[in-house]
């Protein structure tokens, strides 16, 4: 073999694996979190989620019992957050600081690449190419409605319910601000892990609004959660 048919069947060898790798992605016929798994089979989709619902319940009470025993107070909710070992920041302007990376104040999930570098920065936790899951707000007050909504999406996360993690929450935010057409390119993992996301949101959304519901001058926090969170799939 001549050195020119080497180089042909070098990159016809790269092109065949390129393609296989794709093949196998929206070949895949099930997926896997830490409480649930979802098989696809004749176009009949069966997911096997005991334990995540079991673990929903117990989210539910335990924030409940946790925001109720802290009257509703986003300060001491904070205290019991730092309690648990999550790094809890404030900063002037901090809604502007983390636009630069498209995120929010509250909760901010872990985070990869450049997004990780410039939070670790900003937040004084080290140099890493690797964040983890804190809450970076402004100073001042913040609502007890928001706060809600964001305490229950940490508690969540901390009972490791699925949905948390790095690219399920980058597809998340991607899809909160597009159309359903991201959805075509997923493979059954992604897709997965997007719907697990975006049903923690409704979870979180869900509890704030039972609370801001059974109180009075609530609608500004309610229209805020609404337009911050909360999406189907």
């Amino acid at each position: 073999m001549n050195i020119f048919q080497q180089i042909i069947y070098f990159f016809l060898q790269m092109h065949e694996k390129a393609l296989s790798k794709k093949l196998s992605r929206h070949l895949k016929t099930s997926s896997r979190n830490s409480t649930s798994k979802t098989v696809l089979s004749k176009g009949v989709t069966l997911t096997l989620n005991a334990e995540t619902e079991k673990n929903k319940e117990l989210v539910k009470k335990n924030v409940a019992d946790i925001v109720k025993s802290c009257y509703y107070d986003p300060t001491k909710l904070l205290t019991y957050i730092e309690s648990r070992g999550t790094k809890v920041v404030k900063l002037d302007n901090a809604d502007k600081i983390l636009a630069v990376i498209k995120e929010e104040e509250g909760l901010v999930t872990e985070l990869k690449g450049i997004e990780a570098i410039y939070i670790n920065l900003i937040t004084n936790s080290g140099f890493s190419l690797k964040s983890k899951p804190m809450f970076v707000l402004r100073n001042g007050n913040i609502d007890p409605y928001y706060m809600a909504h964001q305490f229950y999406k940490w508690y969540a996360l901390e009972m490791k319910l699925p949905g948390f993690d790095f690219i399920s929450q980058k597809l998340f935010k991607i899809y909160l601000n597009s159309d359903e057409a991201i959805l075509s390119n997923l493979n059954l993992d992604e897709m997965t892990g997007l719907k697990e996301a975006i049903n923690r949101d409704q979870e979180a959304t869900n509890f704030a609004l039972e609370i801001a519901k059974s109180k009075e001058g609530a609608k500004n926090v309610l229209d805020k959660i609404k337009n911050n969170g909360g999406a189907n799939i």
